[in-house]
């Protein structure tokens, strides 16, 4: 599969601004396959740690190993620095107020998801999500969780479908003790409390991914980004967690 940068999406001066449809059916980007056969769909998003995720080097090989080339479809839409209300409609913040503009990210990226999954049969959805610095640094910590619940209830909602599995990347060890994002540790639980309240959702941890070499040759520690072998590590967890929520699924469907 390759990956293929789309061309209508403007240039973003941020180093970690990352754009990219994989096997889209539009005009002008190429795409998996024409064949009827259903699809697992994998959608990525989030900010810098997302679009850091190079899905090239190990997500998508770890998926098409398990199911096959032509039975995948990989949508990654990813920017970095911004607050999980670019992607939930109905955000709002703790003292009730709402900004006057949310959820233009989600708009795009589901522009995307439309585009590469018009006229194919979709077997089963995956959404992974790697968020929530922005939010720890601009304190909504208390109405993370809700803002998750929000952000999947559109996704069931726009898709129609009510079995989406859901990866959530948890924030790293980056600030633990909130020295300086100070609603980091809270954003932690509460990712920790959005997966607990459902049974197609999990958390990968990432607090040894942010240690190393970094893509630009940097030693790093503890880093707010990840090292260039945390990110193949991430998308290796990533598929891991997203492959065995598939195959359970496919194990319940044999058994009933």
């Amino acid at each position: 599969m390759k990956l293929v940068k789309n061309a209508n999406i403007s240039r973003c001066s941020s180093v970690f601004c990352g754009v990219f449809v994989f096997g889209l059916s539009i005009p002008n980007v190429a795409f998996a396959n024409e064949s009827n056969s259903a699809y697992h769909l994998f959608i990525l998003s989030g900010q810098s740690n997302m679009a850091g995720l190079r899905p090239e080097e190990s997500f998508i090989p770890e998926v098409e190993e398990a199911f096959g080339k032509d039975h995948v479809i990989v949508v990654k839409d990813a920017l970095g620095g911004q607050p999980i209300r670019r992607w939930c409609t109905d955000w709002e913040a703790a003292d009730g107020s709402r900004p006057e503009s949310t959820g233009d990210l989600y708009q795009r990226l589901m522009e995307k998801v439309q585009a590469v999954t018009v006229g194919k049969e979709i077997q089963t959805v995956t959404f992974i999500w790697m968020q929530g610095e922005r939010d720890a640094a601009e304190k909504h910590g208390d109405v993370y969780k809700k803002s998750l619940e929000g952000l999947l209830n559109q996704l069931s909602s726009d898709l129609k479908r009510n079995d989406i599995n859901v990866v959530i990347g948890r924030l790293s060890d980056f600030d633990m003790g909130d020295k300086k994002y100070h609603h980091w540790t809270l954003i932690r639980e509460q990712q920790a409390a959005f997966v607990q309240d459902g049974s197609r959702r999990t958390l990968v941890n990432t607090d040894d991914l942010n240690d190393g070499v970094n893509r630009r040759g940097k030693e790093i520690s503890n880093d707010l980004h990840y090292s260039a072998s945390g990110y193949v590590e991430l998308g290796r967890r990533f598929a891991k967690e997203a492959i065995q929520f598939i195959e359970a699924s496919d194990e319940l469907s044999r058994g009933q």
